[in-house]
């Protein structure tokens, strides 16, 4: 199978379970806000999906990374069932861990995170939930990695459903503070019993292996704290919009991130084909090349996307939600492009991984980590929700220029003109949509067509190749 056809597969089927994922919780967004009192209500879920996403950091600590890494290392199925059980036997530790500490600082975490101690409650369903989630991606892990893509396609698409039908009956009861908690602890559960069917044979605690450890800890240690990193870029400025605006904002803020988020389709596409094709495909010769370039298209169709959703966020968010809500859209177009962003270092920075050497994306990351806190800090009480949107987006976009800048000067990347011109475009279009155009439908679309226009005649040649490879495959008779 040639590596772009294996890329593109990965990509479209764990797209399509993505799109599932994402349009789910996406389409009920309207629905679950009008079932609410008030914006506080979502806020306040908001923030207990925020706790449990850094609390999940702390239980893998990097482990899923290293174990994928580790599992292409050697071909003897002893050995990778070996790495599979060392990583949950280590993750299943972490996790206990964890869910007592959160109980013993359940009223510090309700301060932290609710600014009420009154809510510490919640704090019992952000453990529980965390415990069960901690192993989740270790016991699915062997289904990603032996490329299993029918499996994710079916699970992406039931969990979902089965969280939303748990969801919207109680609500209906009245249960605004705990329905969503509720309903991701059942789904989890299910996620997990599922996973744990499927792959229960690679894992034994027999096998445990204290040397294999300290390999998986060597290469998950140094890249731990990136996901922690990645908590302050995606959570950390509704903990802050809380303290400094309330829990109502913090509401707005996690709705208008709804749309952006429709980027996690074509991230959750990413990763799930990237890491397979990535260390698959790691020890050809031309690999720096075929980085670099997976790096370059997916920022230019995450720049034509980014267009498109600044043309459709104030008449969606105008036509879907309530008043309350409609002026969230303003902060859309920024988080949507920011988990590209984040898509786009991480295609970069796997050049670390395959050298074995994770550190230098601890400091790259923690450098845009430190301007997102900065700019937030001095954002948020001028700007509101939309200082929050782009301090996220420029902390992104400093991790990714510097991470460039090390990976060419190190031989591990290369860039062309082409790319760099699509950048400025990009830039200048955000400029022109915030100040001019950011009201006006009709503005907003001819500014879409004329950039999208530019991005493709720097890409006439790709494009044209790629149409006729289409053509030729699906079209021309077999000799």
């Amino acid at each position: 199978m040639s590596k772009l056809k294996l890329f593109i597969e990965n990509f479209l089927v764990y797209g399509f379970g993505g799109i599932t994922t994402k349009v789910i919780p996406l389409i009920m967004v309207p629905i679950i806000t009008r079932l609410m009192p008030d914006a506080s209500y979502y806020g306040i879920n908001d923030m207990t999906s925020t706790l449990v996403n850094v609390t999940g950091y702390l239980c893998v600590l990097g482990m899923y990374d290293a174990t994928f890494r580790l599992f292409f290392e050697k071909d003897e199925v002893d050995y990778k069932k070996s790495i599979c059980s060392t990583a949950l036997a280590f993750t299943l530790g972490m996790s206990i861990i964890i869910f007592v500490l959160m109980i013993i600082f359940r009223k510090q975490l309700a301060l932290w995170f609710y600014k009420d101690t009154n809510l510490s409650f919640l704090v019992y369903f952000a453990a529980t939930i965390t415990l069960i989630n901690g192993t989740n991606s270790i016991i699915a892990a062997p289904t990603r990695m032996k490329n299993k893509r029918r499996v994710f396609l079916i699970m992406n698409s039931a969990i979902p459903i089965l969280a939303y039908s748990i969801t919207i009956p109680l609500l209906l009861k009245g249960q605004y503070l705990l329905a969503l908690p509720i309903s991701a602890l059942i789904s989890g559960s299910v996620n997990e019993f599922v996973f744990w069917r499927l792959n229960r044979k690679w894992f034994s605690i027999k096998i445990f292996n204290t040397t294999y450890l300290k390999q998986l800890l060597k290469i998950a240690l140094p890249i731990c704290p990136n996901f922690l990193i990645y908590w302050i870029f995606n959570s950390s400025d509704r903990v802050m919009i809380t303290h400094f605006l309330g829990t109502g904002e913090t509401g707005l803020y996690s709705v208008g991130s709804k749309l952006g988020m429709a980027s996690q389709l074509i991230y959750t596409a990413f990763a799930g084909g990237w890491q397979y094709f990535s260390f698959s495909t790691m020890k050809e010769k031309n690999q720096v090349k075929s980085n670099s370039l997976v790096f370059e298209y997916l920022g230019t169709v995450s720049f034509f996307c980014t267009f498109f959703i600044c043309l459709i966020a104030r008449p969606f968010y105008s036509l879907i939600f309530s008043k309350e809500y409609a002026g969230s859209f303003i902060v859309a177009p920024y988080l949507f492009l920011a988990p590209l962003l984040q898509m786009l270092f991480q295609v970069e920075s796997n050049q670390f991984l395959v050298i074995k050497k994770t550190w230098p994306s601890f400091f790259i990351l923690l450098s845009g980590a430190v301007f997102n806190v900065a700019f937030n800090i001095v954002f948020i009480p001028r700007l509101g929700i939309e200082g929050a949107a782009i301090a996220t987006l420029l902390g992104y976009t400093i991790t990714v220029i510097v991470c460039t800048v090390i990976l060419i000067r190190m031989g591990l990347m290369c860039l062309s003109w082409n790319f760099i011109a699509a950048s400025v475009l990009t830039v200048l279009f955000g400029f022109i949509w915030r100040f001019f155009a950011l009201t006006n439908f009709y503005a907003t679309l001819i500014a879409v067509l004329v950039f999208s226009l530019l991005l493709f005649l720097l890409y006439r040649n790709l494009v044209k190749s790629l149409i006729q490879r289409i053509i030729k495959h699906h079209f021309c008779p077999i000799k």
